[in-house]
């Protein structure tokens, strides 16, 4: 199966705006690849200065609407990439994270970067199968 771009509105619509070369989902067979968002306010679209519970939050519940645009869903991801800003706020976002996947988590990694070209603390990819 050809590599497929998948747009997930409004969030495909915000990205662009930051002129970023990069699809917010691709498939390629039974393989779905999620990108990394930063946490865009649902009302605007403007990413969120807030803090980390609520850009994780934010984060978790973008990821969640583009598996679900996709045909798969949180229960199918395989593996989450979490990048954030601070180690010091691993603990805050465990406890978001842990309301997304309660039972049987998927692999995952947290990553500590020291910043992005906007003003937020965590970004979350993964990877997931469709059913």
């Amino acid at each position: 199966m050809k590599r497929q771009t998948i747009r997930v509105e409004p969030i495909s619509t915000w990205l662009e705006r930051w002129k970023a070369p990069t699809s917010v989902a691709t498939r390629s067979a039974d393989t779905l690849y999620v990108s990394g968002l930063p946490p865009f306010d649902p009302e605007t679209g403007e990413v969120v200065d807030a803090p980390i519970e609520r850009q994780a939050e934010l984060v978790m519940a973008q990821l969640k609407l583009c598996l679900e645009t996709a045909g798969s869903s949180l229960d199918e991801v395989l593996k989450c990439n979490v990048y954030c800003t601070s180690v010091e706020k691993f603990a805050a976002v465990n406890a978001v994270y842990a309301r997304y996947f309660p039972d049987d988590p998927p692999a995952r990694i947290f990553v500590c970067v020291p910043a992005w070209p906007g003003h937020f603390d965590i970004e979350v990819d993964c990877i997931a199968s469709i059913s």
